[in-house]
């Protein structure tokens, strides 16, 4: 038997040090990977080179990491892509998803945890258009309407507040993974807006008591026991 090809990871960041020590460091964890020094280069690579995901710097010349991942989306490319953002910039994390991202890492970052979040989009990814991009997303009974933030259960409407329906969209996203409060606070509150992990824990509720989701046998969001939240249910693109 053939064994499978290397994943191929595009690398985008303006800064030679960082390029020149993690695309080695990629290599050793099992990818193969194509370096590109602004989000202009990485287009030129993705028209000639068979990328299995990009990993882009936002702060670039030229073509920055936002605008790159805009022009994938507006062409329909859904070439899965994490941003790395500035860590004490909440508003970067929301951009990121918002255009169209799969996911972010905040700088400076370990490498091992560069390489699960890989890992985990590609999981999520192969195969079609990634969740993250999907209009609607639906899961055993439930559904999600992205654009209209609506949420039903059944065909039955249900009112939630924003940040749940932020929750629930986060987490449908990213069937399976675990999430720690920590991560779930930065990714849809930014640590300045909300003091303790309590608020990820209210909203849980929330959506547990309005999506009548028991939490002893829970059909969709699961509790991690002293870690966070997943979501249990196989969730499809609508």
């Amino acid at each position: 038997m053939t064994p499978a090809a290397a994943p191929c990871v595009l690398l985008v960041d303006d800064e030679e040090a960082i390029t020149s020590t993690l695309a080695p460091y990629l290599e050793r964890s099992g990818f193969r990977v194509v370096v590109a020094s602004d989000g202009e280069q990485a287009l030129e690579a993705l028209g000639r080179e068979v990328i299995d995901i990009v990993v882009s710097d936002v702060m670039m010349p030229v073509l920055d990491g936002r605008e790159l991942v805009r022009r994938l989306r507006r062409e329909e490319r859904w070439t899965p892509v994490i941003l790395l953002t500035k860590i004490d910039a909440s508003f970067e994390r929301v951009a990121a998803l918002d255009d169209g991202a799969d996911d972010y890492l905040g700088k400076p970052f370990d490498p091992p945890e560069l390489v699960s979040r890989i890992r985990a989009v590609l999981r999520r990814t192969t195969g079609g258009r990634p969740l993250v991009s999907a209009p609607t997303l639906l899961a055993d009974g439930l559904e999600l309407d992205r654009a209209a933030r609506r949420v039903r259960v059944e065909g039955d409407s249900r009112e939630l507040t924003p940040k749940a329906i932020a929750l629930l969209d986060y987490l449908m996203a990213h069937p399976g993974e675990v999430h720690t409060r920590e991560h779930l606070l930065q990714a849809l509150w930014g640590f300045e807006f909300a003091v303790t992990t309590r608020a990820v824990d209210h909203r849980v509720a929330e959506l547990r008591r309005v999506l009548g989701d028991d939490p002893q046998r829970p059909r969709w969001i699961e509790t991690i026991a002293g870690v966070g939240y997943r979501f249990a249910g196989e969730v499809r693109a609508g």
